[in-house]
């Protein structure tokens, strides 16, 4: 099922532990285009795959490691998140947080299908996001009403992944301590 979108966040099928992480190219808050294999080949990395800024759960998750990130740095890791956001949104997000690490656009979801992390929402979910306001074409700059399972890989500089975190429950996130943690166990020598 990898490559293909999800019909709910229950049914995917991410890539896994030990798996090489596919190739992706993705958009940087100043719109220009990002190659993230090209920059794990040259740093290990901590990949953190969220909703967008609009979800609570995820500007919570973004802010708590925003306090892990030095620590992370110290071990040798960059930190780059990755959202189906578009560029004006994560800016936002970078600055109402006051982010330090990198944050990446995928609008088009091809990362977050490549990964096998992609879903699309029902339109019951849909219509309650409209309620409480949240614009996902707005936020994405697209119509697919496509998004990703939040997720945290830990991948070597030969771009394999080493741990991840997936949790189909979006109000389910990892914690710092636990990032940390799995972080020193995986360090590349």
């Amino acid at each position: 099922m990898k490559n293909k979108v999800a019909k709910s966040a229950d049914d995917i099928c991410p890539v896994l532990v030990g798996e090489k992480i596919p190739g992706m190219m993705l958009t940087d808050i100043d719109g220009k285009t990002f190659n993230l294999n090209s920059a794990i080949k040259k740093q290990q990395t901590v990949l953190v795959i969220y909703r967008g800024g609009w979800c609570p759960y995820c500007s919570r998750q973004l802010g708590e490691l925003r306090l892990a990130v030095s620590k992370l740095i110290n071990m040798g890791y960059q930190v780059i998140a990755v959202s189906v956001d578009r560029p004006a949104k994560l800016k936002e997000s970078l600055d109402k947080l006051e982010l330090t690490y990198t944050l990446l656009s995928d609008s088009d979801a091809v990362a977050a299908t490549a990964l096998g992390l992609a879903f699309k929402l029902d339109n019951k979910t849909l219509d309650l996001y409209k309620r409480y306001k949240i614009d996902l074409e707005a936020a994405s700059g697209e119509t697919h009403h496509i998004l990703p399972v939040p997720a945290v890989f830990i991948i070597g500089k030969d771009e394999i992944i080493r741990f991840e975190y997936i949790n189909p429950n979006y109000k389910v996130r990892l914690n710092s301590d636990l990032l940390l943690s799995a972080a020193k166990i995986n360090i590349e020598n």
